[in-house]
């Protein structure tokens, strides 16, 4: 199993390959990144503004046709094509650096085509707003299938570059629901909305937002409060274990990717050690912190490591990986299971070429990590399996 590795870099094949495992049709896929060969050998960085003006003619047309169908009365179809508009607006602008222009607007297109695949569609994903001090953190909240009552759930965490739309995109949520769980897809401080309108940046202690989000959660009538679970993805495979870790309330734990020392893979990452997840790599992170230059962001994110963090948790944690993780070296992940000592069930989940999902978060194949995940949450917080 390999990536999809149609330019000659790492992080254009990433966005590619998250998009086409999303929901992307490879023929858009091939239309769009075909006028992009070119630009792409020039590195990771240059062109992203032409990556930018192909993915968006794109999604631009899909929401004219969506508006035909709509016209018409066919608003499933114009469901369908909203979401690959929201998709590719969505990739096109976690390509760019901050303050590109058009990026703003960009954003905006993909989060009024999401909502409008929702209505139009008929889709399980609850747009939900939780204040946080005087702001709020956005999500989408997806309803188990086939439960009376109140459900276990799962809080599902971005990671450094993801968003809300692209968590919902891993059809981790949808799977979760088939088992009778449901799912909040969270843009916490750092992603999505909350970095981009609420100017809520990243820092260390995510249990200042979990605990909030957690007693949100288990305060709905729909939601059993004793059978919460918490994920995360990427950068997420820090944030949720240290939310678990602090806020004991959380049933279950588990990570889509490994992330044990963060902050020891930004010091490799200087030294061009392993793959970088987007482009103009050092002003992003800087954005995201909320830092004023690299010294002032190295010292935001000090603290990203879990060393004294695993041993606090004392629920069922799974830690998944893929053998050949380009980003994050599968020995982080060994190191995060060695310090689960008080977990009453840990387990350790490598994804190998037998299987696929070998690549950072199963870039190169979603559907193994997604499934295993979800068959944790059934067994761990009282969901089904068949």
């Amino acid at each position: 199993m390999a990536l999809f590795e149609y330019f000659p870099n790492y992080v254009w094949n990433l966005s590619m390959s998250i998009a086409v495992a999303s929901g992307a049709e490879l023929g858009e896929i091939m239309d769009m990144c075909k006028p992009l060969l070119e630009k792409a050998e020039a590195g990771e960085d240059a062109g992203t503004g032409a990556f930018m003006e192909q993915w968006v003619a794109q999604a631009d047309k899909l929401s004219e046709l969506a508006a035909e169908d709509e016209a018409a009365g066919r608003l499933l179809s114009a469901s369908d094509k909203l979401y690959r508009a929201a998709l590719y607006y969505i990739t096109a602008e976690r390509m760019q650096g901050q303050g590109h222009p058009g990026r703003e607007e960009t954003y905006a297109k993909g989060l009024q085509a999401f909502s409008r695949y929702i209505y139009f569609g008929g889709i399980n994903a609850q747009r939900v707003e939780i204040p946080y001090g005087d702001k709020v953190l956005a999500g989408y909240f997806t309803r188990a299938a086939g439960v009376q009552g109140p459900a276990p759930a799962v809080l599902f965490l971005n990671g450094l570059d993801s968003c809300k739309e692209l968590l919902w995109g891993s059809r981790l949520p949808e799977a979760l629901a088939r088992r009778g769980i449901s799912c909040l897809s969270l843009d916490q401080p750092g992603t999505g909305e909350a970095l981009r309108l609420q100017d809520l940046p990243a820092f260390p202690e995510s249990e200042r937002w979990g605990t909030p989000v957690y007693e949100w959660l288990a305060a709905r009538d729909d939601v059993d409060g004793a059978k919460v679970g918490v994920t995360g993805i990427s950068l997420g495979g820090y944030y949720a274990p240290r939310v678990c870790a602090n806020e004991p309330r959380f049933a279950s734990g588990a990570v889509w990717g490994a992330n044990h020392n963060w902050i020891e893979v930004q010091h490799r990452r200087l030294k061009r050690e392993g793959e970088n997840p987007v482009p103009h790599y050092w002003a992003h992170v800087q954005w995201v912190f909320g830092a004023s230059d690299r010294d002032d962001f190295f010292a935001r994110a000090g603290a990203m490591h879990l060393n004294g963090q695993m041993e606090k948790i004392r629920v069922p944690f799974l830690v998944t990986h893929g053998a050949k993780d380009r980003q994050i070296s599968l020995d982080y992940a060994h190191q995060s299971y060695d310090q689960l000592v008080n977990s009453p069930r840990r387990e350790l989940k490598i994804f190998t070429d037998r299987e696929g999902g070998v690549e950072h978060v199963g870039a190169d194949n979603m559907s193994f990590g997604r499934s295993y995940i979800a068959d944790w949450f059934a067994e761990t917080l009282g969901g089904r399996v068949a």
